[in-house]
């Protein structure tokens, strides 16, 4: 095999220096003897490399982008919000060719690592997860996209759901089973644990779940997901997605739930949220409990909001957390792309977010994406929108300005 040479990069924006991939991996330097195998050859012109992006969190069943604008009607509260997507999803256009042209979009601006989303009910069926899956066909060769069976409406005020999602899973159509606020929305917190406990150990599944409970009620929430993960040893084999009860407990629970988050290596998914009392996100990497960035719903029936760049997703976090130290904005870059891939997949070894280049180490996949800054700390605060990605050692994105056309 003839080697690709990514000239004049500056991994984690240090100093200038070549990668070689082979393979779809990135390899050692050749000798001296080997240079002549060296065949395509890529300009880097002196740009930051990371990681390709990871987004731990997004709504693809959901997007409308590609779209005209439509004005946020939805009712302020959770299952308002909920009641808005359920009864406007089938508007405008089918959930693949939506879905499609997002994850186009997230590709374009880097991203190669999604989790995605796909809401199953009695009102959609497997409709919503089968719009999912084609855009995931669609775009195989570029992203990789774990999809998740996510009982939204509920599970026990929707009965039928858990048969949906147990037909999901039977038919291997799914990765991780979903759930969502056993307390706020069920209203049955026993039940709905018991129901995607029970179908994450039957079909040998990871979990997700959406707690956007606070307080008292959240810290409960919490109490039983880790009864459940210790029972079914399901240690790394869990992710809470939004973890709200964080900061907004005493000290005293709080110091109880990330004790259980360490010992039971619970990850934890963040959306970087608007109007909500941010997370304890330096504690959370102090503590070594594995963090992940997602971009959540995207020009949808819940929010206006959300254009598929991760870059922003990133400067979005660091702004919220008031992350300013070269070291507190390199972690916030880790969280974006190695950090992400660590929530969707745990296998992978854990190592430090301030030392050496983490994912571009001999070995890794040649999955890149090249941005423009003068150190790395200025490359994510002014997020620029001049990309390259690079998938499995091809150059497959590069905009020098303007945002690329991405055909579906």
């Amino acid at each position: 095999m003839t080697l690709t040479v990514l000239q004049d990069v500056r991994p984690w924006g240090g100093p200038a220096t070549d990668l070689y991939f082979e393979d779809g991996r990135v390899v050692p330097p050749p000798n001296d003897q080997a240079v002549g195998e060296i065949g395509e050859r890529i300009d880097g012109r002196g740009r930051i490399a990371l990681p390709s992006f990871a987004d731990v969190h997004v709504h693809l069943c959901s997007t409308r982008w590609g779209l005209p604008f439509r004005p946020h009607t939805a009712p302020p509260s959770l299952m308002g919000h909920i009641e808005a997507d359920r009864q406007g999803w089938r508007q405008d256009a089918p959930i693949a060719v939506k879905a499609t042209a997002m994850l186009g979009r997230m590709i374009s601006r880097g991203t190669t690592k999604v989790r995605s989303y796909a809401q199953i009910d009695t009102h959609a069926g497997l409709e919503r997860l089968e719009g999912v899956l084609a855009a995931k066909e669609h775009h195989s060769a570029l992203a990789d996209v774990t999809v998740m069976a996510f009982p939204q409406s509920g599970i026990m005020i929707d009965p039928g759901t858990e048969s949906l999602l147990d037909d999901a899973l039977r038919q291997g159509l799914v990765d991780v089973v979903g759930g969502i606020d056993p307390c706020a929305v069920d209203r049955d917190p026993k039940g709905h644990l018991d129901v995607v406990f029970g179908l994450a150990e039957r079909y040998g599944k990871p979990v997700d779940l959406h707690v956007h409970e606070t307080g008292t009620m959240g810290a409960f929430s919490w109490d039983l997901i880790f009864e459940r993960t210790r029972a079914l040893g399901m240690q790394g084999q869990v992710t809470i997605s939004h973890a709200m009860a964080l900061g907004t407990n005493s000290p005293e629970v709080e110091d109880r739930l990330f004790a259980q988050l360490v010992e039971l290596d619970v990850a934890i998914a963040t959306v970087a949220p608007r109007g909500s009392r941010p997370l304890p996100y330096r504690r959370l990497l102090a503590e070594g409990v594995r963090v992940g960035l997602g971009e959540d719903g995207m020009r949808d029936y819940w929010s206006p909001y959300g254009d598929g760049d991760h870059w922003n997703r990133l400067f979005q976090l660091c702004w919220q957390h008031n992350l300013k130290t070269d070291e507190e904005l390199r972690a916030a870059a880790f969280t974006a792309t190695v950090g992400g891939r660590q929530v969707i997949d745990p296998s992978l070894a854990r190592v430090d977010p301030l030392v050496g280049t983490p994912g571009l180490e001999i070995g890794d996949e040649a999955d890149l994406v090249l941005v423009e800054g003068e150190t790395l700390s200025s490359a994510v605060v002014d997020h620029r929108p001049s990309r390259v990605l690079i998938r499995a050692g091809r150059v497959v994105v590069d905009v020098d300005q303007d945002d690329p056309t991405f055909s579906v």
